[in-house]
């Protein structure tokens, strides 16, 4: 059967039959999703998204979201159960300005050679901007403290820093810097991780992003790779609570969402 008595047959225009496409080829928009997916493995697409708009491409999430499944790229991500409601503390208020609170905890990891090291990350609860990701074969109260003074020279004292019960927090070197400098440690009720929400939501992050993807072969090694994943977690990760724009901005004082 020819095609115009087929067309004829089914009742459609015969040049619906015969349209070509004029829609231009994804090759260079798949590749470079590819390029930044290869690069930031934990990233999904909304972050994706948000990277290529930075880099000049006029796409919407929608299409981001059609290719970036074609390519098999979306991440599996199970969800644990709730069965119970966390209840936050009633006397913590959200911060309002930079400096106002810090949330402060240990990760754990270990290098190549199976020694353990600990890591100490802090972040800024208002602009989520970390002044620090420090790793180091031990901790004590008074490597607590010699990590703070040294990252407060740079960007300022916290007016509160929230803690857990760990013994390097609860020490007697942390509370008398804290006296000295005006600053209140927060500490979290045992038990009672959403207490400081903020930083495990940071660790879970620079875990995923960094611990999970890289070997550490010395604790050099692990000073530089953490340091490189902690300025791009500032300056180039897009963050949704501040409208998708780095940290870096907030601390510059550049327009953004007020974070939630």
């Amino acid at each position: 059967m020819s095609a115009r008595r087929a067309c004829a047959t089914l009742r459609i225009d015969r040049s619906l039959y015969v349209y070509k496409s004029k829609r231009g080829g994804q090759a260079d928009l798949k590749q470079r999703i590819k390029e930044i997916c290869e690069t930031r493995v934990r990233y999904g697409y909304r972050r994706v998204h948000v990277l290529l708009r930075r880099d000049g491409w006029a796409v919407n999430p929608k299409r981001i979201y059609r290719l970036y499944k074609e390519m098999g790229l979306q991440l599996r991500n199970k969800a644990p159960k709730r069965r119970v409601k966390a209840k936050l503390r009633q006397d913590r208020t959200a911060a309002v300005q930079i400096n106002e609170t810090w949330a402060m905890d240990f990760v754990h990891d270990q290098l190549a050679t199976g020694r353990k090291i600990r890591i100490l990350t802090i972040v800024d609860t208002y602009s989520r901007f970390s002044p620090a990701v420090d790793p180091r074969f031990s901790y004590r109260g008074e490597d607590v403290v010699l990590t703070l003074e040294r990252i407060c020279g740079n960007v300022g004292y916290p007016k509160t820093i929230r803690v857990d019960q760990g013994s390097e927090f609860v020490s007697r070197d942390l509370d008398l810097w804290a006296y000295q400098k005006g600053v209140t440690l927060d500490f979290s009720r045992p038990g009672k991780p959403t207490d400081n929400s903020f930083i495990e939501s940071f660790n879970g992050k620079f875990r995923s992003e960094c611990l999970n993807t890289h070997w550490f072969m010395s604790l050099d090694d692990a000073r530089a790779k953490m340091e490189e994943w902690r300025r791009d977690y500032n300056e180039v990760r897009p963050h949704s609570a501040i409208g998708n724009k780095p940290p870096i901005s907030l601390m510059n004082g550049s327009p953004a969402s007020p974070p939630a």
